[in-house]
Order: structure tokens, then C-alpha cells, then sequence
């Protein structure tokens, strides 16, 4: 149990910025690797390593993709500016904001079972 007394609606939008941020690099991983169309290439190999660093080439982002990736990044910076924000900070002392912080970050975590 956290020591802090968090408000729901604090906690709700720190639960929902952790699951967009989940779906976004969920949906981020299979992107192209540049949004725009770019060429391939491929790195000399390096001495004393068979490790040849390279890249095939980017299609870019579609339309589609661009969007939704768009909307993420707007999602993301709602949610973030709401619980930055947040008029339960006031309440926190100046010196303790970080831990409480960290607190709300793992307050959905169930908690440990101490033995």
C-alpha cells in the first residue's frame, strides 16, 4: 500500500498512460524503420567481429500508419500534461514529489506479499 492517497482520477489517467504507451510500441514495433521513404544500407564489416550492421529499404509510413502514429503521440502528451499537471502535486511537499511520483508509476502493481 503506498503511502500517498492518490485521487482516482489521477490514478486512472496514470494507468491509462502506461497502457497507450504499451499499444504505441506494440503498434511502433512492425512500423518501417523511417517514416519517410529512405534507401537501404549496409556498414563495412568491423575488426575482429562478423557483425555487419545494415538496414533494407524504408517504404515509409502510409497514410494510415502516419495517422495513427499521429494520434499516439497526441494521446501520449494529453495523458502526460494530466498527471504532470495534476493539482494533487500542490499537496505533496516540494521534497517528496519525486518519491510520490515514483509511487504512482507502481501504485497498479499488486502489491509484495512480505514474508
Amino acid at each position: 500500500m503506498s503511502k500517498y492517497d492518490f485521487p482516482q482520477d489521477l490514478s486512472a489517467a496514470q494507468i491509462a498512460l502506461h497502457e497507450t504507451r504499451a499499444a504505441y510500441e506494440r503498434y511502433a514495433k512492425d512500423l518501417p524503420w523511417s517514416a519517410e521513404p529512405m534507401p537501404g544500407w549496409e556498414g563495412e564489416k568491423q575488426l575482429h567481429s562478423v557483425y555487419r550492421s545494415g538496414k533494407a529499404d524504408s517504404p515509409g509510413y502510409t497514410e494510415d500508419q502516419a495517422a495513427e502514429v499521429t494520434r499516439f503521440r497526441a494521446r501520449l502528451l494529453e495523458l502526460s500534461i494530466t498527471v504532470s499537471t495534476h493539482p494533487f502535486w500542490d499537496s505533496v511537499e516540494a521534497g517528496d514529489r519525486v518519491g510520490a511520483r515514483m509511487a504512482l508509476k507502481h501504485a497498479h502493481e499488486p502489491a509484495k506479499d512480505e514474508a
